[in-house]
């Protein structure tokens, strides 16, 4: 059985590659986002010259795309807040069950950020544009929310294969 986890564990750079590259948009949204705070917060200060009307709308998407970006990161690294003040009480089975379960209900509101985020993005983005920049579609504001829902099911699956994994691993070695 083993054998086959080895084949599996061959997509691991997949997931690897994954996680880097919305790993580096952040960064670059947060570039961004403080680049373009600091033009606006210098030109309140700096009296012949006056702040993009634009900065606080961008500024605001940049935030939401870092927000859930970042939040389906959280789900490899496992560092989403937690219930374990009971961990210690409970039985080892018992916290894997309720780990997998979890992973469960992260698994189904990432299908719903997919599908109910593209609705979003496509129904609501179309219909408008934001004040400050017109030519700019809406649909850039809700699409973050799609794009986090993949990149969570990436991350969920794998978790349901370290999961399952780690439970056949150990039951072999019994």
């Amino acid at each position: 059985m083993e054998g086959i986890f080895k084949q599996i564990d061959k997509i691991k750079p997949l997931y690897d590659m994954t996680y880097k590259v919305m790993l580096f948009i952040c960064k670059l949204l947060l570039v961004a986002d403080i680049l373009i705070t600091s033009i606006a917060v210098a030109c309140r200060y700096i009296p012949f010259v006056t702040a993009p009307a634009w900065c606080e709308e961008i500024v605001l998407t940049l935030m939401a795309y870092m927000a859930v970006l970042s939040a389906a990161l959280a789900i490899r690294r496992g560092a989403h807040i937690r219930m374990t003040a009971l961990d210690s009480y409970l039985p080892k089975v018992v916290i894997k069950a309720l780990d997998i379960l979890n992973d469960i209900f992260v698994f189904g509101l990432a299908l719903v950020m997919i599908t109910v985020g593209w609705k979003y993005a496509l129904k609501l983005g179309s219909m408008g544009s934001y004040t400050s920049v017109p030519f700019l579609s809406r649909f850039w504001l809700y699409f973050p929310i799609p794009v986090a829902g993949v990149a969570m099911v990436v991350f969920e699956i794998e978790a349901f294969y370290n999961h399952i994994k780690s439970i056949v691993i150990k039951e072999e070695n019994k």
